[in-house]
């Protein structure tokens, strides 16, 4: 489970850590729909990796200025052309 990159395997603070961020942000990361965290049945919230690199990049994007709805709104597009070209990708393989 650990190698899966959708496991939800991190704690908040954890979370946070490694992003050099504070759990707020992420709780304002959640807000505006970026990520999603998985809640455990106590209802602490659990992240993945790829979350956790979700967030980094909106950190990331946040500290050199961008606000964070923007800084939201371009990861979600860059992640949609992301799945597009591989789906793209897939089908000319086919």
């Amino acid at each position: 489970m650990l190698d899966d990159d959708d496991y939800p395997a991190y704690t908040m603070g954890r979370a946070a850590e490694i992003i050099g961020c504070t759990p707020e942000f992420l709780r304002r990361l959640g807000e505006a729909k970026l990520i999603d965290p998985l809640r455990s049945g106590g209802g602490h919230r659990r992240y993945s990796r790829y979350q956790i690199r979700l967030a980094a990049r909106a950190r990331e994007m946040c500290d050199q200025g961008t606000d964070m709805a923007s800084a939201v709104r371009i990861i979600i597009l860059e992640d949609q052309l992301e799945e597009a070209l591989r789906h793209n990708a897939d089908r000319q393989d086919r």
